[in-house]
């Protein structure tokens, strides 16, 4: 970790914080399907939807947050959202597991929590633009450090009580808006001028900035920024579900600990901050550029989808595991880097899109797995996991083509 001494203060400062936040976050959603299906006693079809909306919630987020960023400002989106959030999370012990109560507010929470997401990557693309790249993977890795804290005490802490979890996310919800409220009144935000982009970053013709009259349409009508980039997020998300809609039911059906599923992401972010060796050799022998990393994601993703299909079994499910955080590794930074590199100052409107359209993939992914599990149990589901990681993959291929034409025409409207 001696490398983090070349950054300055502020950015340690910010990746602890993020880190605590991670750790408070992965409190609770590793666990949403067990509370509905187990706590609750209601069908997968009942957690599915549960999931369907708060991912709902999700996608409106997404294109709110990355919408609103020039409208109102870095600091009131980001501090206000996540204030949101945590109150909601903190309203969710007082219901009691009220069904007709707890779908509303997991909409809400799916929506707050998710405004935040675009600008604070944006920020990052802002404030570090001479270093963004490896600081959107650095930042990943301490978010992924606390989601193995975090992790490892969900499945314990479910045994005891649900409402601690959702309690325990509320309250570093809360915890990182304050830092930001603080941090941000202290930071210069310096944001690309259109000169600036004129000079060293490729633009849009007449950049409008999003949210003003016609701007939002001017946007959306430059699709090689983030058409097949979104939809092989979406597909790929949606596959990704099968986690917390077959692997997590399937655990509880066959006896198994709470824990055992928890074990499984504690793993993922283990493997995140001690396999980053393995990626960077992937990143420098065969996908050295950002549209590679996404393509050979979705490759690792298919492979542990297939594992789960031939398996079933839970050392199956380590190895799925593993090759899916691979996967993971690669397209996460990936995606906002890639649109940081190449949008300018309309990066957090598309960064918003590109990530609302991967949350339609949470939307429809777990509502679909959640019927197809009812009726036939984990293999349908493995199967359909892996179709949507060949769709993932072909998107993302389709992306990659399309990026030389991109960079040298459509961002500059020529």
């Amino acid at each position: 970790m001696r490398f983090l001494n070349s950054y300055p203060k502020e950015v340690k400062g910010f990746l602890a914080a993020s880190l605590v936040n991670s750790a408070g976050g992965s409190l609770m959603w590793p666990l949403t399907t067990m509370y509905v299906f187990d706590e609750l006693g209601r069908s997968m079809q009942d957690a599915g939807l549960v999931i369907l909306l708060q991912s709902a919630g999700g996608i409106a987020g997404q294109l709110l947050g990355g919408a609103l960023y020039h409208r109102i400002g870095v600091k009131k989106l980001i501090v206000g959202s996540l204030l949101l959030n945590a109150m909601g999370l903190f309203s969710l012990p007082f219901i009691d597991g009220y069904w007709p109560m707890l779908l509303p507010i997991m909409l809400l929470i799916g929506l707050f929590s998710a405004m935040s997401m675009p600008a604070i990557q944006a920020f990052i693309g802002f404030r570090f633009a001479d270093r963004r790249g490896e600081l959107f993977n650095v930042v990943y890795v301490a978010n992924n450090i606390g989601v193995a804290v975090g992790t490892a005490l969900s499945g314990f802490l479910a045994e005891i009580s649900y409402d601690v979890s959702f309690v325990g996310n509320g309250l570093t919800s809360a915890g990182f808006a304050f830092f930001f409220l603080s941090y941000l009144s202290r930071t210069d935000l310096k944001e690309p001028t259109l000169q600036e982009e004129a000079e060293g970053r490729p633009k849009l013709k007449r950049p409008v900035p999003p949210g003003s009259r016609g701007g939002v349409w001017v946007l959306l009508r430059n699709t090689r920024i983030y058409l097949f980039l979104g939809l092989g997020s979406l597909f790929m998300w949606f596959g990704n579900s099968i986690w917390n809609t077959g692997i997590s039911p399937h655990i509880i059906s066959e006896g198994m600990s709470k824990a055992s599923f928890g074990y499984l992401w504690t793993l993922n972010g283990i493997l995140i901050f001690a396999a980053q060796p393995l990626t960077s050799w992937i990143k420098s022998s065969f996908a050295r550029r950002d549209t590679s990393q996404m393509s050979v994601s979705a490759v690792f993703y298919l492979l542990s989808y297939l594992v789960i299909v031939l398996t079933g079994s839970y050392p199956g499910f380590v190895l799925a595991m593993v090759l899916a955080t691979l996967g993971e590794m690669l397209v996460s930074p990936a995606i906002p880097s890639f649109i940081a590199e190449r949008a300018g100052k309309a990066a957090p409107f598309y960064i918003g899109v590109a990530g609302g359209m991967g949350s339609a993939g949470r939307v429809f992914g777990p509502y679909a797995m959640g019927i197809l599990y009812d009726g036939g149990g984990l293999k349908p589901v493995a199967w359909l996991a892996a179709a949507m990681a060949v769709l993932s993959f072909l998107s993302f291929v389709i992306h990659a083509r399309r990026v030389p034409g991109m960079e040298t025409s459509s961002l500059r409207g020529e």
